[in-house]
């Protein structure tokens, strides 16, 4: 048997005919940039949030940077984002001109509390909690040391579509919040695509204007800003693709609780899901002994995984002159040594599970 890490089409299979529909319509409709599809999606996705602006863009590290700039972040600035996660998170920071400062992760390898606190100076504006792999950040405790200290709160939702905490969705918590619809997400189009979500009006008018070349209305150019317009066919496909999205997630959760329950063996650690936090499961990530021999042990047996992610972001050969050492971060260190991605999508099938679950055992017996 072969269980790839994701399958797309398999997802495109299960919706074609509302998927070919709605890129037929936008080539029909010769609505290529921007335009009516993408604000019909923004309308949806700010509904289904429950959040008054959402503002379509060109991809996810657009959206991070977009919302740092609406918010004047820039030189001299400090915004303190965690030790591990996809590198545009830090990248976003220096791309504006502020600093990128490393805060260690706790258990759940989301950024700690108390040492996001411990990092904050008079030079911090920000902070960045990544809902990583779908799970929710501590966001109550976050906002309240933000709160304290007068600073901003930008949620990297990359991960996290739909996800939960105490029944409220991760991205209505801070200031403001940032999503990828790369093709892998949860909710994911067919090429690249962002968005940001906000119910302050001041941050969402200098983002839509710095996305669309800094103009309110057309040549209408209140500042320099950058051409960064989700395309009429992605939209129009995270439109067909949104009524799935609860759907889909579920399917993640209960696959995810079919893992936990088939994986026994002690050497695993598994995914803890919090008692009022909803995980929606991007990526199924375990931490075990060994990791290359048993990553090797799977391709052998068919099964693809995959490392999220490898490194630390502040033992990064780009981060190199900032002299840090693994003892800085001593759990994203340790962590980052032993996490693996087991196969994780919404339509693998009882026996692609059991597959999986079953030589994870094996390995570890």
């Amino acid at each position: 048997m072969k269980v790839p890490f994701v399958d797309l089409k398999a997802q495109y299979l299960s919706i074609q005919p509302e998927i070919d529909r709605a890129i037929a319509d936008v080539i029909a409709d010769t609505a290529f940039i921007s335009g009516s599809y993408a604000k019909k999606f923004e309308d949806e996705f700010s509904a289904y949030n429950g959040m008054k602006h959402c503002i379509s863009c060109a991809n996810g590290t657009d959206s991070l940077e977009i919302l740092l700039k609406a918010m004047n972040i820039g030189s001299g600035d400090e915004v303190i984002v965690p030790a591990i996660s996809w590198i545009s998170t830090a990248e976003a920071v220096s791309s504006v001109g502020a600093k990128p400062v490393f805060a260690d992760v706790n258990e759940h390898l989301l950024i700690d509390p108390v040492q996001a606190e411990k990092n904050i100076t008079t030079n911090t504006k920000c902070i960045i909690p990544v809902h990583l792999y779908g799970n929710p950040s501590d966001m109550s405790v976050l906002m309240e040391i933000a709160g304290n200290h007068g600073l901003k709160v930008l949620e990297d939702c990359a991960q996290s579509h739909g996800a939960e905490l105490g029944g409220k969705r991760t991205g209505t918590f801070g200031h403001c919040a940032s999503f990828s619809f790369y093709p892998g997400k949860n909710l994911g189009a067919y090429g690249d695509a962002g968005a940001m979500m906000t119910n302050d009006d001041d941050i969402a008018r200098l983002s839509r204007a710095i996305a669309n070349h800094g103009q309110e209305g057309k040549h209408n150019h209140i500042m320099e800003g950058r051409n960064s317009r989700m395309d009429g066919i992605q939209a129009a496909i995270l439109s067909a693709k949104l009524p799935h999205l609860d759907d889909w997630t579920n399917q993640r959760i209960l696959i995810a609780e079919k893992y936990n329950k088939q994986i026994v063996s002690g050497k695993v650690v598994k995914p803890i899901v919090r008692e009022n936090a909803r995980h929606v499961f991007h990526l199924y990530v375990i931490r075990v002994p060994d990791r290359s021999a048993f990553m090797r042990y799977c391709s052998e047996k068919g099964i693809e995984t995959a490392i999220h992610y490898p490194t630390p972001l502040p033992l990064l050969p780009c981060y190199a002159g900032q002299r840090f050492m693994p003892a800085d971060f001593p759990v994203a260190a340790k962590a980052s040594a032993e996490i693996v991605s087991l196969p994780m999508y919404p339509e693998m099938t009882d026996k692609q599970i059991n597959f999986v679950a079953e030589h994870v055992n094996e390995f570890f017996s």
